[in-house]
């Protein structure tokens, strides 16, 4: 291979330092060095998704598809309604013919022992006039109250009416010199104080709610008057709750 002479060499040499300055060529290679970072794409990009959510359209009725559902209801109440009304004419009809309950109406209902615990006797005679007495009845507190007669005319002579909650004392009392009621507070549930409050009746410490000789809410948070149990005198001087 024949040599290049020395003086073109030189001249080669020459006109490669002029055409290009290393100033330009190292940021002509930076800028493109940090272009393709830029530029740069994930693999992942562009993959579908692997979700798939079912079709159901086959199963769809041919027109629309709640066009059966007003038919489905229809049929369901209108079974229902027959079925119960079958089953009472048939219990009806037994209980008239035999005087007595089917054996599995008897079965459901509660045992002896435990509507024993339903139901509370107190002998009033143990009470004395204008006195309170505290019993538990169901896991409740019951108040029984021997009202006096001054008592009595002070409960009836109140404009009931006007009231919270609208109540007389005949409906609440059926004998005016006992007043049996539950003695949870009808605001927040706790137990009300006896002969304290505004209205010489009953005083809840919890919320300050009032309540008046016949247990009426006159004062307070509560929004109802105290609840009357179930109970019977099945003689002058004996009270049955429940």
């Amino acid at each position: 291979m024949a040599l290049i002479p020395r003086s073109s060499r030189t001249l080669l040499r020459g006109l490669s330092r002029s055409s290009v300055p290393s100033n330009y060529s190292r940021t002509l290679s930076t800028s493109t060095t940090r272009w393709q970072a830029s530029v740069y794409e994930s693999p992942f990009k562009g993959q579908t998704t692997t979700t798939k959510i079912p079709d159901f359209s086959k199963y769809r009725a041919s027109s629309s598809p709640n066009s059966n559902l007003v038919f489905q209801y229809f049929m369901v109440g209108t079974m229902g309604a027959i079925t119960a009304a079958g089953a009472k004419a048939t219990v009806q009809e037994y209980c008239a013919n035999n005087q007595n309950y089917p054996d599995f109406l008897v079965n459901m209902s509660a045992s002896a022992d435990v509507l024993a615990m339903a139901k509370v006797e107190v002998d009033l005679a143990a009470i004395p006039e204008g006195k309170n007495v505290l019993i538990k009845w169901r896991g409740k507190p019951v108040f029984i109250r021997h009202r006096t007669q001054a008592e009595i005319e002070e409960a009836k002579s109140v404009d009931w009416e006007k009231l919270r909650d609208p109540q007389k004392d005949e409906d609440r009392a059926t004998n005016p010199e006992w007043l049996v009621m539950l003695g949870v507070c009808t605001h927040l549930g706790c137990v009300p104080i006896g002969e304290a409050g505004d209205y010489g009746g009953w005083f809840c410490p919890c919320h300050g709610s009032h309540y008046d000789i016949s247990g009426r809410i006159r004062k307070g948070p509560a929004p109802m008057n105290l609840e009357i149990p179930t109970y019977t005198f099945p003689q002058e001087t004996s009270l049955v709750i429940g």
